[in-house]
């Protein structure tokens, strides 16, 4: 893994001669599109604070951001390279797709391609009816880049994160952890 910074504002230096505030930067993967965005944090201490940063694309000078044209589609490349979707039609767009509850008149929202341009995006599914989720890439024993980026972001190996039962959940910790009485 490595790690690329892409800003560092202008702010107060600390008494230590160190800035204070933040800078944003990048946790790369094992490959080079898999970038964890991260914030470290300057503390007034001399030490820093790595954090997940949720900011998107915004706090970052060298992306450009146009709210017309939608934020790129990071997973996509991902999504192809495993190979087992395909693109179809769809359904037609309905009004409830924009939040707008099909007795009510549209008003103003009647041309929002005319708003948000460019390539609506297809939706995608499974070839043969097979299973394309999170879970069950898990349950086949398969990481995939999206596992990996959760594993960095939460500062654990994908292959510990993987070896885990998929049916345990993400949000129960394994039960070694918990130490038991001795009666």
């Amino acid at each position: 893994m490595t790690t690329s910074d892409t800003r560092t504002p202008a702010s107060g230096a600390s008494g230590a001669g160190k800035s204070t505030g933040w800078h944003k930067g990048y946790v790369e993967g094992s490959r080079p599109d898999i970038r964890v965005p991260v914030r470290t944090v300057h503390l007034t201490n001399g030490r820093d604070v790595t954090l997940y940063d949720t900011s998107g694309p915004y706090t970052d000078p060298h992306a450009e951001t146009d709210v017309r044209r939608g934020l790129p589609p990071l997973r996509e490349n991902w999504i192809i390279g495993r190979g087992d979707t395909e693109e179809y039609a769809g359904r037609p767009v309905r009004p409830e797709d924009d939040g707008i509850r099909h007795t009510s008149p549209r008003g103003g929202l009647r041309n929002l391609d005319a708003v948000f341009p460019g390539r609506p995006r297809q939706p995608r599914r499974g070839r043969g009816g097979q299973a394309v989720t999170q879970l069950a890439y898990a349950r086949r024993g398969e990481i995939t880049p999206e596992m990996e980026f959760v594993a960095i972001r939460e500062n654990v190996s994908p292959r510990s994160s993987a070896r885990r039962s998929p049916r345990a959940g993400p949000s129960c910790p394994p039960t070694s952890t918990t130490p038991r009485p001795n009666r």
